[in-house]
């Protein structure tokens, strides 16, 4: 229960986060054009809101039943207070930023910027005069720009974030060839041809880096991956469906540990069979245990009977009787994977940050891209995946990089999503507006509505899609 509030924690605040941003795009360039913005909203509020503040009377509202316009029915706060003195709207007609009701609702799925005169989920019943803040009455380039705004800002914002972690984190791999036990592979990897303790050399002909962060991604969309194993050199025929063979596993690969010795439990078993801090255990009973991979189900095995233990002290190689206890534990911390093969470490000044960031971030995005092409099969269709999926993909425990990688990358998914042409979308707008500015005709407000509809509908069927794929992978596979 822990390990999913600790992951629905991340996804809640990173998406409020990158909703705001979002909105905010939105909200910028409609106060630039001088446009009225009726709501401004992070998460949902059918119904009611948690919070409410009006700047026009400079009025904080707390849990806010939201009012009937049909009825004519005020809002009605549970706990409301005043922050200042009103300021009532000008009488000549002009707009601010005061004119927007700011809000928080309650579900946790999105948010929104209602922009007055604007044919969208927010609003679609337009006045029979239009008036000279709406949206509606703007030249379709300052309509275009306030729909794209919410694009624009997402993609920034993750060069942003791309370049902070560069300046503050830097760059940080272990080389392949330092990696002289090689790698992990998942089972679905290892179906496809790959072994444990293979180390990649190539991926289609080209030479695979790990200072390159996207060489998992063009070793599964590779046709051919080439791999040392051992002495030799192993071709590796990827199949063309290997990324969605991949869907059950989590990732595809990983640094081989080997077992060295960081720190003794006192009192345990390795303690007791003479083992230091410093030693390399190879091999339990006869198996030999070049990673921690092997070492687990060797001691499993070995449970609470003695066994020989081969360890490497010092350029020797020592024999120690060791008997594990009934969980097939000795009782020793690990080395941590950086003291034992030493990584490449790569800082950026405050002026390389913003190059690197934007390096980060568009080939983030080209790679999103190229991926989408999977969407369109039934083993895409399949693998698609809502709130869960996007959840799961944030660490059991708290981790800052980790956080900030994710959000980042989830910004430009955000911002790929919203430009795709779907009426309901930041993209079905645009498309719109792009008819408008080459045909010279506005599209007529009927079937900018009836549009609406069906785009709202479609999205609403896809949420329902993926999120019960999720619910289908959790319970039922």
């Amino acid at each position: 229960m822990e390990t999913f509030l600790i992951k629905a924690l991340q996804l809640i605040v990173a998406l409020a986060f990158l909703v705001i941003i979002h909105e905010f795009g939105h909200y910028i360039f409609a106060r630039i054009f001088g446009i009225k913005v009726d709501k401004f909203y992070m998460f949902f509020n059918p119904g009611f809101s948690l919070m409410r503040y009006n700047p026009r009377t400079n009025k904080v509202g707390l849990f806010v039943k939201q009012g009937d316009e049909e009825k004519n029915t005020a809002d009605k706060p549970l706990i409301s207070f005043s922050v200042g003195k009103p300021h009532p709207a000008p009488t000549d007609g002009s707009t601010s930023w005061r004119d927007t009701i700011y809000g928080i609702g309650w579900l946790p799925l999105g948010g929104y910027c209602a922009i007055n005169g604007m044919i969208d989920e927010t609003n679609q019943k337009m006045s029979d005069v239009a008036q000279p803040w709406e949206f509606r009455t703007k030249p379709a380039w300052q309509r275009l720009l306030v729909m794209f705004g919410g694009v624009l800002f997402n993609f920034i914002l993750a060069i942003l974030i791309y370049a902070g972690i560069a300046f503050h984190w830097g760059a940080k791999y272990i080389p392949f060839e330092a990696a002289t036990e090689g790698f992990d592979f998942v089972p679905a990897a290892q179906k496809a041809g790959f072994r444990n303790g293979d180390i990649p050399l190539t991926a289609d002909g080209v030479k695979l880096d790990a200072a390159d962060g996207d060489y998992m991604l063009r070793m599964i969309e590779a046709k051919e991956v080439t791999v040392k194993r051992g002495a030799d050199t192993v071709a590796i025929a990827i199949p063309s469906d290997f990324i969605f063979r991949l869907n059950d596993d989590k990732g595809f690969m990983a640094y081989r540990l080997p077992v060295y010795i960081d720190r003794l439990v006192p009192g345990e078993a390795a303690v007791k069979a003479g083992l230091r801090e410093g030693d390399r255990i190879v091999a339990v009973d006869t198996i030999m245990t070049p990673s921690y991979t092997e070492l687990t189900p060797a001691l499993d095995a070995a449970a609470g009977r003695e066994v020989p233990v081969t360890v490497e002290r010092d350029g020797r190689t020592l024999r120690l009787k060791v008997t594990p206890n009934e969980n097939g534990k000795l009782g020793f911390q690990l080395r941590n994977i950086t003291d034992v093969y030493p990584p490449v470490v790569v800082k950026y000044s405050i002026l390389e940050a913003f190059p690197k960031g934007w390096e980060l971030g568009t080939s983030t995005l080209g790679n999103y891209v190229g991926q989408m092409k999977h969407v369109f099969t039934a083993e895409g269709a399949q693998s698609l995946g809502g709130f869960g999926a996007i959840g799961n993909m944030f660490p059991e425990r708290w981790n800052w990089l980790t956080f900030w990688e994710l959000t980042a990358f989830l910004s430009i998914a955000l911002a790929f999503m919203n430009i795709i042409p779907i009426p309901g979308l930041d993209g079905g707008h645009i498309m719109f507006l792009l008819w408008e500015v080459i045909t010279r005709r506005k599209v007529p407000e009927n079937v900018l509505i009836a549009a609406q509809y069906v785009g709202m509908a479609f999205l609403l069927l896809l949420l329902l899609y993926a999120n019960g794929n999720d619910i289908f992978r959790a319970f039922l596979k």
